[in-house]
């Protein structure tokens, strides 16, 4: 048979002359006005659409309007923000006056559960919402960005400010202590692998923010039970948007300029100041190795940094097909120059319903491709400790740059490289393609009300490839004549699930909603390796091993939701699950939850009550999993190949050798049991409304890296179960419509979050031992400041307390004798803070005015410290004292006047206390431009906008709690316009 192709743009045009003609020839005028149904007030700037169209308008200052119908048989949608919206059939008036309802209750919003959704009134766990309406605006590049400040409960800091970096998440805090402690992330119905994508530097930032509809944070075991095995540190549901059935087709475009600008610099000392320390405390000869120059590096490796971020969507319905097509590019450049992301996305997602709505089908398709030029972040540190008055060019140095060398013109090898040359002399790519999808399928099954099966087919595949090369004129490079290295990936996440589900509503018996279903997961990870090579084609380091790592699980999982009277709710979970990392002995685990919540206000004493509309009593236990270590295989005797350093020597060859892994027979799942109370309200019918929760949670068998013992002719570390860790907090949210008229509203939400984690015990560490050492800190080799105790929260800061003389100035190498055993040793160290905070919350507001809107989100911790290691490491007067180079030091010097390093000491211990404006967005609607419908937004956004802090560092909100040379947070001012048609 001979395909025809019809020419679809022909075809279009003469059917849009065709449609105009027809309303061309019925078109009459209808006005009328819109009014608040409570207040009788005007309402301006209601929008005003002719359903199945996209002609519209919108009220005037007085609730007026006017416009064009086709025919009697029109209807005209009107639609506001905070209002319900209301659908009228013209007939034959001239004249349609509407009053809509407000739509500030909040019982009856649906939110995203496991698999499948539930209506607020009848959740019975913790769940946390964000839709697109209350997402924070400006550049925002990744998805965590939308939430940040949001959500009760939910802590997310910022890994760094390099371009498209991402942010570390923890809901209600950390549950194990190496085991991951991320949220399982889905997508759609996909649920992600946690790991990270070579060639990127977030794993997440393949998913576009402006594809997203809603965020929904499962926070206690009653909500993540049913995700088992992954969900110890919470679930958090992405939904991204959709077209919706009888939606007109329509355009929306968005195009967002902004420049990032680098706040606080690391406090070194300046060209001036260096010169009277050197003078002060070095010889004739370390002098004359000072140059002439005033050279700021820090300034010479930061810039403005410009991004542009442009997006255009087409949604609606085709026929009974609703539809959506999106497209994005985004060009970011990092405040660290050389630093800079490139990403282009592309999703699609049908949703058509066959056989008279009985089968439901979701599509969803998602692409994306990221260019990233990653710039070599040891220039920070670099910038630190480079001696000031050198320059930064030479052109008899070497590639340029001025560089510390050896008599012979060879660079030194143990004095800091230029800083700018390190950026400038270093090509660092990473690429990556990655698609994410699924089909949905949910059939109504015909002979049972109520009965549905449903199909989810998914994946997750991505490939990443790059190249490190160093010429071998820069510094770095030019001992090994250049250096090339190649790298690349493949990693594919395999996803089916199918399960019934049943809803069936049993009159004065209640109603009944029961989930059953089986769940597959495959993960494949390729590591291909390649030759390091230099620029004559030379093998500096052969080529390793290929790994293929695979794991897999797999899920039996049900729930069952009743409720009684709409007063009484109960939810019942169990999910059995599978996986390959543990062996056949420890394999399957079982974790279940139940629920249960009293809807008080629908009780005789609250039913009628106007003030207290709404109150409900939660109260959760279930049981949650951990199997996501770094070992894909801890359960499997295995042998690694040694490193350069363990190579045997037999003649005059040196042969790599095979050594023993540690390994752990009986490892088994970390499980986390979870007790959740908490408490919903609203207040006068959704103008205001709340929720109060405490959780306690007690994590069994913990999975973690501990040191084996020497002897062994093992590996130093191995993975296995420790002991356990209790995890108890408070959580409060407020969210209250203050002023709601035509003219002016004033939305002003608030959350608090008190959190505290607590080690019960470490079955492998001696009772009275200090504990596992962690948090490995620069300036000497093998330094540790923190520790995993029991009794104390994890990685306590483990230091000296140090002694100060009458003036308040630190007395070098005198600490306090804890013990008093008249000697200063390892017995003297104490547990001094902790890095993450004990408190932390959420403050935003959201104003408008006519066509005007102003919002912020304002955000903090307390009760956090740092470890301030860019001072401790480079704050004394030893930097000075190398025979053949100089190095700059910390401006704390000056206060310690320090001859030698003193890593331990808790002066370097500093309150890590912040309050930071996230953003403040002013913008401006114009509405309706035409009769076309025809919209256009714009919008100005400051980013990181103040911090207010007594930390001393470059920020106060490091990830860890150790500062070595932390990519600083920019701040970001952007410009936005959005136009719809």
């Amino acid at each position: 048979m001979r395909k025809v192709n019809t020419p679809i743009p022909i075809l279009v045009c003469f059917l849009g002359i065709f449609l105009s003609l027809q309303a061309y020839s019925q078109n009459r005028t209808v006005t009328g006005q819109v009014t608040d149904a409570d207040s009788g007030e005007e309402l301006p700037f209601v929008n005003v659409l002719i359903k199945g169209s996209s002609t519209g308008t919108t009220t005037d200052i007085d609730g007026t309007y006017s416009i064009e119908v086709p025919s009697s048989e029109a209807t005209l949608l009107f639609s506001f923000i905070g209002f319900q919206p209301q659908e009228v059939v013209v007939g034959n008036r001239s004249i349609v006056d509407v009053s809509l309802q407000g739509a500030l209750k909040q019982l009856d919003e649906v939110v995203v559960v496991g698999y499948g959704t539930q209506r607020k009134a009848d959740i019975t766990g913790s769940v946390g919402s964000v839709t697109r309406e209350d997402f924070n605006v400006g550049q925002v590049t990744n998805a965590e960005q939308l939430i940040t400040g949001k959500v009760a409960g939910v802590q997310i800091t910022p890994n760094g400010g390099r371009p498209g970096s991402g942010g570390r998440i923890r809901i209600r805090g950390g549950s194990s202590l190496n085991a991951t402690n991320d949220p399982l992330i889905v997508i759609d119905g996909v649920p992600l692998d946690n790991s990270g994508v070579s060639g990127t530097s977030n794993p997440l930032n393949f998913l576009n923010p402006n594809d997203i509809e809603a965020m929904d944070i499962l926070k206690d075991a009653s909500a993540t039970a049913i995700y088992g095995s992954r969900a110890s540190n919470g679930v958090i549901l992405i939904t991204t948007k959709k077209g919706k059935k009888g939606q007109p087709t329509r355009v929306s475009v968005s195009t967002l300029a902004s420049v990032s600008q680098p706040t606080r610099l690391i406090n070194v000392l300046d060209a001036e100041q260096f010169r009277e320390a050197a003078m002060t405390h070095t010889t004739p000869q370390q002098q004359a190795l000072m140059g002439d120059a005033n050279t700021d590096w820090q300034r010479e490796i930061y810039q403005n940094a410009l991004a542009f971020d442009n997006n255009v969507s087409v949604s609606g319905a085709i026929r009974d097909m609703p539809f959506r097509v999106s497209a994005g590019y985004l060009h970011q450049d990092g405040i660290l120059k050389t630093d800079n992301i490139e990403r282009t996305t592309a999703g699609l997602s049908l949703s058509p319903s066959l056989f008279g709505d009985q089968l439901k089908v979701n599509l969803n398709l998602k692409g994306v491709h990221t260019k990233s030029r990653f710039a070599d972040q040891g220039a920070i540190g670099a910038a630190v400790v480079f001696d000031p008055t050198q320059p930064v060019y030479d052109p008899e140095g070497i590639g340029g740059y001025w560089e510390w060398r050896n008599a012979n013109g060879t660079p030194q090898t143990l004095a800091p490289r230029n800083p700018l040359g390190l950026l400038e002399q270093r090509d660092d790519l990473g690429e990556v393609q990655r698609s994410i999808g699924n089909l949905q399928l949910d059939y109504a099954i015909p002979f049972v009300t109520g009965l549905k099966a449903n199909l989810n087919l998914g994946y997750d595949i991505s490939q990443s490839s790059g190249r490190t090369y160093i010429p071998s004129t820069a510094a770095a490079g030019i001992n090994e004549g250049g250096s090339i290295a190649v790298y690349e990936q493949y990693k594919q996440n395999l996803l089916s699930d199918f399960y019934f589900s049943y809803a069936g509503n049993f009159e004065r018996y209640g109603r009944l909603d029961a989930t059953l279903g089986y769940s597959f997961q495959d993960f494949l990870v390729k590591n291909p390796t390649f030759d390091r090579l230099n620029e004559a084609g030379d093998v500096l380091t052969p080529a390793g091993v290929e790994t293929r790592p695979q794991n897999r699980l797999i899920s039996y999982f049900g729930r069952v939701n009743y409720s009684l009277s709409d007063k009484y709710l109960l939810t019942a979970t169990v999910r059995y699950d599978g996986s390959s990392r543990f062996s056949p002995e420890t394999r399957w685990g079982v974790f279940p939850s139940l629920a249960a919540a009293w809807r008080i206000s629908e009780e005789d004493i609250l039913k009628d009550n106007t003030t207290l509309t709404d109150l409900k009593l939660r109260l959760g236990y279930g049981v949650t999993g951990q199997q996501d270590i770094g070992s894909f295989f801890p359960f499997l005797p295995r042998y690694t190949l040694s490193d350069d350093a363990a190579r045997y020597r037999f003649g005059e060859t040196y042969y790599t050798m095979l050594r023993p892994e540690g390994y752990d027979r009986n490892i088994k799942w970390e499980e986390t049991v979870t007790y959740n109370a908490g408490l919903d309200f609203e207040l006068f019918d959704g103008r205001g409304y709340g929720s109060l929760d405490y959780y306690f949670k007690r994590t069994n068998d913990l999975l973690a890296v501990i040191p084996v013992p020497a002897g062994t002719n093992l590996t130093n570390l191995l993975f296995t179960n420790v002991g356990n860790i209790e995890n108890r907090g408070l959580e409060a949210s407020f969210t209250y419509n203050i002023v709601r008229t035509p003219s002016f509203s004033w939305n002003l939400g608030a959350n608090f979050t008190y959190n505290r984690n607590t080690i019960i015990s470490l079955s492998n560490v001696e009772e009275d031992a200090v504990g596992i050492l962690v948090g490995g800190i620069s300036g000497g080799t093998g330094n540790t400041v923190q520790v995993h105790t029991v009794g104390f929260q994890p990685s306590s800061f483990f230091v000296w307390q140090q002694v100060y003389d009458q003036t308040g100035a630190p007395v070098e190498n005198l600490y306090v004798d804890r013990n008093g055993d008249g000697i200063i040793n390892e017995q003297d160290l104490f547990r001094d803070g902790f890095p993450d905070a004990r408190y932390f919350f959420g403050i935003n507001s959201k104003m408008k005015y006519k066509q005007w809107d102003l919002g912020f989100v304002l955000r903090g911790n307390l009760g956090a410290k740092a470890y301030n290691n860019v001072a401790s490491a480079n704050g004394a007067y030893q930097n000075l004292r190398f025979p053949d180079y100089l190095a700059n030091m910390h401006a704390s010097v000056l206060n310690t006047n320090f001859q030698t390093q003193r890593l331990r000491s808790n002066y370097y211990l500093e309150d890590a206390s912040f309050l930071r404006m996230e953003n403040i967005s002013l913008g401006y609607n114009f509405g309706s431009l035409n009769q076309k419908g025809y919209t256009l937004q714009v919008n100005a956004t400051v980013q990181n906008a103040f911090v207010i802090t007594n930390y001393q560092g470059v920020d106060p909100e490091i990830p860890g709690g150790i500062d070595n040379n932390f990519y600083p947070l920019p701040r970001i001012v952007s410009l936005g316009l959005n136009l719809g048609f």
